[in-house]
């Protein structure tokens, strides 16, 4: 290839000469001032007013569009960063609640001030009814509506809960959408309302309620705010499930109380469920984890305790501990179910005591009970972290404009270094359908969503990024320096494959030199990693790992670094070398032997040699290149360096004359 390039051409002129022009003086003054769009024709009038030129009148005319845009973005800027500070608000106070009223009241209030409406409420399901109810109302007149309950499917509300999906609507009563019913359209009209969102609160993959804003007149809610309030119902849900968990805390907390209040004059068996309390609670207070919890009720009740997963537990014992909600005897073992709601986490199972004393059973269950608090706040913080990390990438991949600083600010708090190389990975199950988007759920999305968990922990423990892109996952990994891309497609695949006990075919990038600095640069990383990975499913190599160089020749068409040198010294560097050092012509009879239809006779003829040294050199070719070089697959590669190589040469030799 050529070593000097030809001169870039030059740039396109300025879209507008008069970027500097003094007429935009009078709208940076507006603009510093936050005044008024309207305040920005005056400087146009006042000119025109005066008499200025036509020049004069244009120059302002195009310096007052451009400043109007730069308050439009200002006014974005300032609006998204009221509603993430109002998110961060959220949290923050729904955080420091306990109360499950008073956390409802909160979620219902922040609602309505986030989204700016007249009115805002909630509705919970229930389970035991089969329906939906009105739960908390603010701004709400009607006692009508505050009353309602709804059927799965009734209302836009039901068909917000039974299809966990947000559903808007700009007019009520015209919206044919959702089956409307006597009974919920007079508690709708009692209150006045015609514009309303909904949207549901999501707890795991069960929805437990719907969260609603409304007005009473027509309006159009923005996907930004649709977003926005489904943001604040995941906070919601997260803090409603925390306030039911910590009331169920509570109530167990009393019932042991009146349980030490019976067996007073056991002192012994109070003194021990104490201690086991205290270290329970001082666990929990600096921070400890399960086989802390573990440790820590084996050492009071003298005895063996270890927490197993649910599938190595005892099933049968398991199940009845679910379903009683306490701990169960299971041979000369005890068993209490770690669980939280319907959800089974796990057990703790108590070794070398056959007969327990009815206090130390419930020190058992306080601490299965403990534990499952703790591997729901480990859960939480994880899912979170898997988000944070999610959000990131999604922004390198979709939005090349981000600021640099911010998105470095953001991988440092998750501790990923974005001035460094990476690496992008495209992932996917073997056989799993690409994702439709936005539509229903598909019967593979437990598969996708295992492959996520997989990769956002893979992502993690790697320093790296991890998100759900295409119907698989996307990475963003560290590349040590040396490293090569078409290993760790080879490695993340096979790691992929194994925690998941399904092959999983993974395609590797050239490396990213610092994603921070050219965002631009991932989202094209990633396209061919993907064309790797189809590439792979195409060969009927799925479950493999690979990256363009992988590929031979193919490589150059999916790589868009087209890396043709890097090619012909992957293909023919072994014989070049050879040459460099001996002397030998073993790549001029390479060349004549392909052009000669791979006839040695016909060689010897071309380069005016004996047939054995055609022979022999063929030979040294093979012991360099392997056995199957003249194989097809193989020949078409060489052909290809060779020529290539050539026309490089040629190039070369022009270039120096």
């Amino acid at each position: 290839m050529p070593h000097d390039q030809p001169a870039s051409a030059p740039g396109p002129a300025p879209a507008d000469a008069s970027d500097h022009d003094p007429a935009e003086a009078p709208f940076l003054g507006l603009l510093a001032t936050g005044a008024a769009a309207e305040e920005y024709e005056r400087p146009v009038l006042r000119a025109r007013a005066g008499g200025a030129a036509a020049a004069r009148l244009a120059a302002l005319e195009r310096a007052k569009l451009l400043a109007l845009r730069v308050r439009t973005e200002l006014e974005d800027r300032r609006r998204r960063e009221a509603e993430l500070s109002a998110l961060y608000a959220t949290a923050h106070d729904l955080a420091g609640l306990r109360d499950l009223d008073a956390v409802l009241r909160a979620i219902v209030r922040r609602a309505r001030s986030l989204l700016g409406t007249e009115v805002a409420y909630l509705t919970l399901n229930d389970p035991a009814a089969g329906d939906t109810y009105m739960r908390v109302t603010d701004g709400s007149v009607s006692a009508r509506f505050q009353q309602l309950r709804l059927a799965m499917g009734e209302g836009l509300g039901g068909l917000v809960a039974q299809t966990a999906r947000p559903y808007v609507t700009d007019s009520y009563f015209h919206d044919e959408r959702f089956r409307h019913t006597r009974t919920i359209d007079s508690g709708v009209r009692d209150e006045g309302l015609v514009a309303i969102l909904g949207v549901p609160l999501l707890l795991g993959s069960g929805v437990i309620g719907v969260l609603f804003a409304a007005d009473r007149r027509e309006r159009v809610f923005e996907p930004g705010q649709v977003a926005l309030l489904a943001a604040h119902a995941a906070h919601a849900a997260v803090a409603i499930d925390t306030a039911n968990l910590l009331a169920e805390t509570r109530k167990t907390l009393t019932e042991l109380e009146a349980a030490n209040e019976i067996i007073r004059d056991r002192s012994s068996v109070i003194e021990r469920a104490s201690d086991v309390h205290d270290r329970l609670t001082e666990l929990v207070l600096r921070g400890g984890g399960v086989q802390d919890v573990a440790d820590a009720v084996a050492e009071v009740l003298d005895g063996d305790v270890e927490f197993t997963e649910p599938g190595r537990a005892p099933a049968a014992a398991l199940d009845r501990s679910r379903a009683d909600g306490h701990a169960v005897r299971d041979g000369a073992d005890w068993v209490a179910a770690v669980r939280a709601g319907g959800e089974v986490l796990g057990a703790l199972v108590l070794s070398g005591h056959p007969a327990l004393d009815p206090v130390d059973q419930r020190t058992l269950e306080r601490a299965a009970m403990v534990t499952s608090l703790l591997l729901l706040a480990r859960r939480t913080a994880g899912e979170a972290e898997q988000r944070v990390r999610g959000e990131l990438l999604d922004d390198l991949l979709d939005a090349a404009a981000r600021d640099p600083r911010l998105l470095r600010e953001r991988a440092a708090r998750v501790g990923a270094d974005l001035d460094a190389p990476h690496v992008v990975l495209a992932a996917r199950m073997s056989g799993a359908p690409i994702s439709d988007g936005d539509g229903p759920p598909r019967p593979d999305g437990t598969d996708r969503r295992r492959l996520w968990s997989a990769a956002s922990h893979l992502a993690a423990t790697r320093h790296g990024l991890a998100a759900v892109r295409d119907g698989g996952a996307v990475l963003l990994l560290p590349l040590e320096p040396g490293g090569d891309p078409a290993h760790t497609a080879r490695e993340i695949a096979a790691r992929l494959g194994t925690a998941l006990h399904v092959p999983v075919t993974v395609g590797a990038s050239a490396p990213v030199p610092a994603p921070a600095a050219r965002p631009a640069a991932v989202a094209d990383a990633y396209a061919e990693a993907r064309r790797c990975r189809e590439a792979l499913c195409a060969l009927g190599r799925a479950g493999q790992g690979a990256a363009a160089a992988d590929f031979g020749f193919l490589g150059l068409l999916l790589a868009d670094t087209r890396d043709v040198d890097g090619f012909v010294h992957r293909t023919l560097g072994a014989v070049a070398d050879y040459d460099a050092r001996r002397g030998t012509e073993l790549l001029r009879t390479l060349g004549a032997y392909f052009a000669c239809g791979m006839s040695p006779a016909r060689t010897k003829d071309e380069l005016h040699v004996h047939v054995n040294t055609v022979a022999q050199r063929l030979e040294r070719v093979g012991r360099l290149l392997g056995p199957d070089w003249q194989t097809p697959a193989r020949a078409l590669e060489i052909q290809l360096a060779l020529r290539l190589h050539q026309l490089s040469a040629a190039v070369t030799r022009e270039t120096e004359e």
